[in-house]
Order: C-alpha cells, then sequence, then structure tokens
C-alpha cells in the first residue's frame, strides 16, 4: 500500500469532511451557483481551514465569474492547487528529517496531552527500522508516570533510557544522555520534555536551559528541535505553537492524532502560519503509524474524488 492509500485510509474523518462533503455538494450534476458556493465555502470552514478557506473562495469566485469553472473536478482542483501553494511553500521543505550528525541530538517538545512521548517511541522505533541506533533521554522529572512511560516505550524497541530521580535538573540529565550517546556511539537521542504549559514562561526558560547544556557538551547540538502538536487541537494548535516558536529556535513539526479528527485541514494554516516544515504525522496509536510528510499525498488523501464518487 502506497503513502497516499495509507493516509486516505488513516485521515477517513477529515476525508469525510472535505472530499465526502463536496461530492455530496454536486450530487446529481448541481450547477455551480451562489447557493453552491456559499455552501462550499460553509463547507471548508467547518473543515478547519481557518482562513485559508476565504481565500480558496475568492480563487473559485474568480475562476468562476471568468466562466473556467464549472464543476466538481475544476473545484477541485481549484482547492488541490491552492492548498498545496500553502503547505508546500518553497522556503519550505517538508517531509522525513535526513540525520547529518552523530550523534544527532533531537529536542522535542509540547504540552501536555500532545502525544508527545507516544510519539518519541514512533520516531524511535521509524529510525531503528533505517538502522539507526537510539537512545530516549527522560528530562521531564517532574512526573514520575513520564519517565515511566518513556521507560516502558524503551523496553519496546530495545533502546538504552537515560533517566534521573524525580524532581532532578532536566538538564543534567540532558547532559548524561549526550554523554552516554557520545561513548556509546549512539547515532540518534531523543529527549523527551516536560509537557509544559505553554503559558508558563519559568518552564520555558528551563527549557532553554536544556538547550544550553546540550550544547556545552555536544557543540551545534541539539541538531533538531521538534514541536508535536495534536491535531484535534484544530487551529488552537497555531497558537500553542506561536507561543513555543518565541522561546525555543523549533526546526519542525510532529501533528499527532490525524486519524481521530475532522479537522486535519488546519496543517494547511499551521504551515502557513509557521512557516516551518511538517516531518512527521501521526495516524494511529501503534508504533508505525507515524508517516514522514509528503504534502501533495497529504492533500490528495483529503480532497481527491474517491472512485466513483463523482456525480459526472
Amino acid at each position: 500500500m502506497g503513502l497516499f492509500d495509507r493516509l486516505k485510509e488513516r485521515l477517513t474523518r477529515t476525508r469525510e469532511a472535505l472530499s465526502d462533503n463536496i461530492a455530496k455538494l454536486f450530487k446529481g450534476g448541481r450547477p455551480i451557483d451562489r447557493a453552491l458556493l456559499d455552501e462550499l465555502e460553509e463547507l471548508l470552514y467547518q473543515g478547519d481551514l481557518g482562513p485559508i478557506a476565504g481565500e480558496v473562495m475568492a480563487e473559485i469566485n474568480r475562476l468562476h465569474e471568468r466562466g473556467s469553472i464549472k464543476g466538481e473536478d475544476e473545484v477541485r482542483a481549484v482547492l488541490r492547487e491552492v492548498l498545496l501553494g500553502f503547505i508546500a511553500p518553497a522556503d519550505v521543505r517538508p517531509g522525513e528529517a535526513e540525520l547529518l550528525h552523530h550523534p544527532t541530538v533531537v529536542l522535542v517538545v509540547g504540552v501536555n496531552g500532545s502525544g508527545k512521548t507516544t510519539s518519541i517511541a514512533k520516531l524511535a522505533h521509524r529510525f531503528q527500522s533505517q538502522g539507526k541506533s537510539v537512545l530516549l533521554a527522560a528530562c521531564d522529572t517532574f512526573r514520575a508516570a513520564a519517565a515511566e512511560q518513556l521507560e516502558i516505550w524503551a523496553k519496546r524497541n530495545n533502546a538504552p533510557i537515560v533517566r534521573g530521580r524525580e524532581g532532578a535538573d532536566p538538564a543534567s540529565v540532558a547532559f548524561d544522555a549526550v554523554e552516554s550517546a557520545c561513548v556509546l556511539g549512539i547515532d540518534v537521542v531523543l529527549v523527551d520534555t516536560a509537557g509544559r504549559l505553554h503559558t508558563q514562561t519559568n518552564l520555558m526558560q528551563e527549557l532553554a536551559k536544556v538547550r544550553r547544556v546540550i550544547e556545552k557538551r555536544l557543540p551545534g547540538a541539539p541538531h533538531e528541535v521538534w514541536l508535536v502538536l495534536d491535531g484535534t487541537n484544530g487551529q488552537n494548535a497555531i497558537r500553542q505553537a506561536k507561543e513555543f516558536t518565541a522561546h525555543v529556535p523549533v526546526s519542525g513539526l510532529v501533528i499527532t492524532k490525524l486519524d481521530g479528527t475532522a479537522r486535519g485541514g488546519a496543517v494547511c494554516q499551521i504551515v502557513r502560519e509557521l512557516r516551518l516544515p511538517v516531518r512527521y504525522i501521526g495516524t494511529g496509536e501503534q508504533l508505525d503509524l507515524l508517516e514522514p510528510f509528503d504534502p501533495a499525498a497529504f492533500v490528495d488523501a483529503i480532497v481527491a474524488a474517491t472512485s466513483g464518487a463523482s456525480s459526472r
């Protein structure tokens, strides 16, 4: 099964909100008129495209007035073109991360409940399947359950883990993890951090300290800072992301839980607002359900017509 087919299968609810509802709109060969365009605009907003919905409709209205857009296929083509323009701009290169350093240190940040720790487990599994050795660093020392959860995932992945006692300095745990990785010849270090509320400035400052200490041990590290966002939060995820990017030099995004939401269209607005690459998307709970982000495959999975669904 190719990437497009996997995404089409896993992004069912977002697909229903966009592609399937577009098919219903044109059922019976309904012609494009003002009432249909109004319904289409409402549909796009309900698909959580945010302000992008208005820009898509501006282009559809312009083309309709010129007489160059007459039916469902043309509407889908315009929607695809406009969304791809936002989700794959020239200065943002989404896709799987290149692990160019040895070790490559990845700092993973995000708010509580975003799926951060599970995403780290999936990343470890993915990198190991590529023949990379992985070490996990449990730097959320404020909640014993967080380190325990990460340790469970480490055992499942058969990966070493560095953790400190409850309440230990997260920066010292990060230092020890990078030290161990250098000594052991590890390829990738995945650093879990406390699930910080984006309003807690003191915790953001502590995150900056973790970065400084890592760089002290390994100049140039962390090489990546990935922000994990809960896809079910839709447009609210953008506000969270802006708080993080104001304090931490985020280099990429991991968007989770896209299999359980009809709000996957928000990914387009997230990329447009943040101008950051989406590295991976989570489409289920199993370890292998973490996909490298491919803009064209993603857009096609949520807006392309289902075979036989067209009214023509």
